[in-house]
């Protein structure tokens, strides 16, 4: 599945994108602040491609004029989410390199996610979260109109070996369309 906006391509993941996915990735201002570690190598990245970002629903980010993989976003349904969700419900995350910061990029690429999940997928809510202090992220999901739910105080998160507070968003699809109406 290939999705289109105006300015980007979401297409899944191929091995030859471990070169600018590493690039991207072993940036630490990425990783921890999505919940994983900095890439440490492109074949750290190529293993990454074949065994996380294979996920049925993940999707690269890339520039339309030039196929270039600058970022990721991903659909977990059900009980593949990391906070545990009906088959009717799926949770999204996304990260964007650091020199398409503050372009717009990920709320558009979101919105076509949100609108295949909605439309395509029928979910019926869809959830989002942030770490403490992501207000890149916050912000994207507020774009995107998902509202704050809850907090989860001082939740290991495992890939990182730490303590965390994450701040989780929802979107039900009747709020969705009706911002679809108004819009």
């Amino acid at each position: 599945m290939i999705l289109q906006t105006e300015r980007l391509l979401l297409r899944p993941w191929e091995e030859s994108d471990a070169e600018s996915l590493y690039r991207y990735a072993k940036d630490s201002r990425i990783g921890p602040a999505a919940g994983w570690r900095p890439h440490t190598s492109e074949e750290d990245s190529r293993e990454i491609i074949r065994t996380v970002l294979c996920a049925p629903e993940t999707y690269a980010v890339c520039r339309k004029e030039n196929g270039e993989a600058i970022g990721g976003i991903g659909l977990m349904i059900g009980a593949n989410s990391n906070i545990g969700l009906p088959e009717t419900e799926g949770e999204i995350g996304y990260w964007i390199a650091v020199p398409f910061w503050g372009q717009g990029l990920v709320p558009e690429a979101a919105r076509a996610l949100i609108r295949r999940a909605f439309e395509e997928l029928h979910l019926q809510t869809l959830w989002c979260g942030y770490f403490d202090g992501n207000e890149k992220s916050k912000r994207v999901q507020e774009k995107c109109g998902f509202v704050y739910h809850h907090t989860n105080k001082d939740i290991y998160w495992a890939r990182l070996d730490e303590i965390r507070t994450e701040h989780i968003t929802r979107l039900t699809r009747e709020e969705w369309l009706k911002q679809t109406r108004t819009s």
